[in-house]
């Protein structure tokens, strides 16, 4: 489970999806196995989670690296570059953004 904290100094990514209600479970599908086998395995990771909004036309994945290098090198990965072409090509968009945590609110 992802530990949101302002002192992490490791690389957070949120990554969204748009998609259509019709390709939405299919692209769930394909993210949840790239995560299972391939992403949660790589060095550097720490945590994620995979979210699907209510009218499923949109999929946000969130996780949280050692370091940017982490990131990009699993990207690179001739494994998630084949996997990234699929998934993609069932998006009307994807945007991956890293980010640095400002500040958290807890109750």
């Amino acid at each position: 489970m992802p530990d949101i904290r302002p002192d992490f100094d490791g690389q957070t990514v949120i990554t969204t999806f748009e998609v259509t209600p019709g390709s939405a479970e299919d692209v769930l599908e394909m993210l949840q196995a790239a995560w299972d086998q391939v992403i949660s395995k790589q060095p550097g990771f720490i945590a994620g989670a995979i979210h699907l909004n209510d009218a499923h036309t949109r999929i946000a994945t969130y996780s949280q690296w050692g370091d940017r290098k982490d990131y990009q090198a699993m990207l690179r990965s001739a494994e998630m570059r084949r996997r990234n072409r699929e998934i993609h090509a069932m998006c009307k968009s994807f945007e991956p953004v890293m980010y640095e945590v400002q500040n958290v609110f807890r109750r």
